[in-house]
């Protein structure tokens, strides 16, 4: 099974055009049942330039880049700062699990700020998120017989579930069959999807499948019902004067005009500038 935290993929990811924030693995390596020909799959975070964001050109809020390496399918995409945070305040849990991955390849100071911040866009809402992804999850299923989407069902509604009761994004199965009472035919399902990406679920009681899945999306409208976690993000203003600060903080033409008026007007107008970069507004 591949490791890709063994894989020395930073070099890869500050190769990327432009500066970088952090880039972590998703997809079947986070969510705990990689497959032995699983791909790697990086999402993260880039910034552009303000100057490609005020002209007329449309910004590359989006790049996506696929290679091979020793045999594996490599796959990274980043969102720029501005579009992910957005996905954050739209209730994507997508987004959300891959800010808050364990398996970072790259990271920064402003990653580790982000993360700070991801609790107060949290709302009882997200579970309409999971419901959904279950259910497309489902349907793929019922038309592949294959393990992989029906695993992706299951991880996304005790994704789910677990979040409504503890206000924790937990996309690991393994750990979450800790945590949500599950069908217990789950961890066989995990060991028969390692050795094949597309393997069939064969020799399954479909109609109990069915009963099970029926069973935790109720679960979910339950967890969903009686959870703390409040109806709307709270930290929007917070995030606004994130983005504004960290993009004139790392954007280089504002730092060189900064550093010009420095050298014009010395250390009065440092001090200044100290000043604003610790006062976001």
């Amino acid at each position: 099974m591949i490791d890709p935290l063994d894989m020395e993929l930073d070099s890869v990811v500050v190769a990327q055009p432009g500066r970088v924030l952090f880039a972590a693995v998703s997809g079947a390596h986070l969510y705990g049942f990689p497959s032995r020909d699983s791909d790697v799959d990086l999402r993260g975070v880039h910034l552009l330039p303000i100057a490609d964001l005020v002209g007329l050109r449309e910004p590359e809020e989006t790049r996506s880049r696929m290679w091979d390496r020793d045999g594996v399918e490599m796959d990274l995409v980043t969102h720029d700062l501005r579009k992910f945070v957005q996905l954050m305040l739209r209730r994507n849990g997508y987004v959300l699990e891959q800010l808050l991955s364990p398996l970072v390849v790259h990271t920064s100071d402003a990653h580790a700020e982000l993360v700070s911040l991801a609790p107060g866009v949290l709302t009882s809402h997200h579970a309409h998120h999971y419901r959904g992804f279950a259910n497309t999850q489902w349907r793929l299923f019922e038309k592949t017989g294959e393990l992989k989407p029906l695993l992706y069902t299951f991880r996304a509604l005790l994704t789910g579930i677990h979040l409504m009761r503890s206000g924790e994004v937990q996309a690991h199965l393994p750990t979450l069959l800790n945590e949500v009472r599950a069908p217990g035919y789950l961890p066989e399902l995990i060991a028969a999807k390692a050795e094949a990406e597309h393997g069939c679920a064969a020799g399954l009681d479909l109609e109990r499948v069915r009963g099970d899945a029926d069973e935790l999306h109720a679960t979910l409208d339950d967890s969903q019902a009686c959870t703390e976690l409040p109806g709307e993000a709270s930290a929007f203003v917070a995030l606004d004067r994130f983005v504004v600060s960290t993009r004139l903080r790392y954007d280089p033409d504002v730092l060189m005009e900064m550093l010009q008026v420095v050298r014009r007007e010395g250390s009065a107008t440092e001090e200044l500038l100290r000043m604003r970069e610790d006062d976001p507004r």
